[in-house]
């Protein structure tokens, strides 16, 4: 059986758990061997990204010894994808070390979420049950970087129950960025409320993406502005299913607000605080969902 490593990402072990407990969730149900590798740590993309690739040498490294082993790599984030795939190589050869570039070439295929579910597994239905309207917002570097296209509302359009609806401006930037939201605040939030906007006018009744870290950002000012939108990552949404009752296959799902954590091995993703987002359970819970 093909052994896939979960990569988690920083900011889903340490503030949105209950990604990593949904991806778990939903590749077991498509009968997938996943696993967690407790070893892993940051992609090295933010130093990279500031122009220190030196100092994302002993990243590479780790990533390389933790995923050593596995088929493949799937990770709920196309901005750490991103950097897997594209930044990784760059760094081994800036570091000098034949051997580290050598390690990079051979290391395990990484997919982005959606990539591995219609690429790899070459599934759209799978068997999500989501009685919502929503409207999904591409992110920069799943859009860009990585070329997933049209995979996540493939796979949102196959979710019985959900309306999908289209985002006006969807390419645009939500303005978050990384570093970029810090260095440049203004600017950021002026780019966020525009995507903001944009969703309000859908009359979705929750905002899907594939990065944690754009949900956050929009999340956070959605919030703020009162709109009642939810934000969910793309594997919270897929890993919910219809529910069974007292014995019953009921349709008691379109009863639960969205978000509501409906088999997906976690009390939920209720939004809390100014963000817009699930910060429910700690990093000990995703390695515990996948063992």
């Amino acid at each position: 059986m093909t052994r896939v490593g979960l990569m988690v990402t920083c900011i889903n072990d340490v503030l949105f758990p209950d990604t990593g407990r949904a991806v778990v969730t939903l590749l077991r149900r498509l009968g997938v061997d996943v696993e967690f590798p407790p070893g892993q740590t940051c992609c090295g993309q933010p130093m990279v990204n500031t122009g220190y690739p030196a100092e994302a040498v002993p990243l590479v490294r780790n990533h390389l010894d933790a995923f050593a082993g596995c088929d493949a790599i799937v990770v709920p984030s196309g901005s750490c994808a991103g950097s897997v795939r594209h930044q990784h190589s760059l760094v081994a050869r800036r570091s000098g070390d034949p051997g580290l570039v050598r390690g990079v070439e051979e290391a395990p295929p990484t997919y982005e979420l959606s990539e591995y579910l219609v690429d790899v597994l070459g599934v759209t239905d799978v068997g999500a049950y989501f009685p919502h309207r929503v409207t999904y917002h591409p992110t920069c570097h799943s859009l860009r970087m990585l070329g997933v296209g049209d995979r996540p509302t493939r796979l949102l359009r196959a979710v019985r129950g959900l309306t999908l609806l289209d985002l006006p401006g969807a390419s645009e930037c939500c303005g978050f960025g990384g570093t970029f939201a810090v260095k440049n605040a203004e600017t950021s939030i002026a780019m966020g409320n525009d995507k903001a906007r944009h969703v309000r006018g859908t009359g979705a009744e929750v905002l899907v993406a594939g990065d944690n870290s754009c949900l956050m950002h929009v999340g956070g000012l959605l919030s703020r502005q009162r709109s009642g939108i939810r934000v969910m990552h793309l594997a919270e949404v897929l890993a919910q299913t219809e529910p069974v009752i007292e014995g019953r296959d009921e349709r008691a799902a379109d009863r639960r607000s969205p978000g509501s954590g409906a088999d997906t091995g976690s009390p939920g993703s209720p939004i809390t605080g100014s963000t817009g987002s699930a910060i429910t359970g700690d990093a000990a819970g995703t390695v515990e969902a996948a063992r």
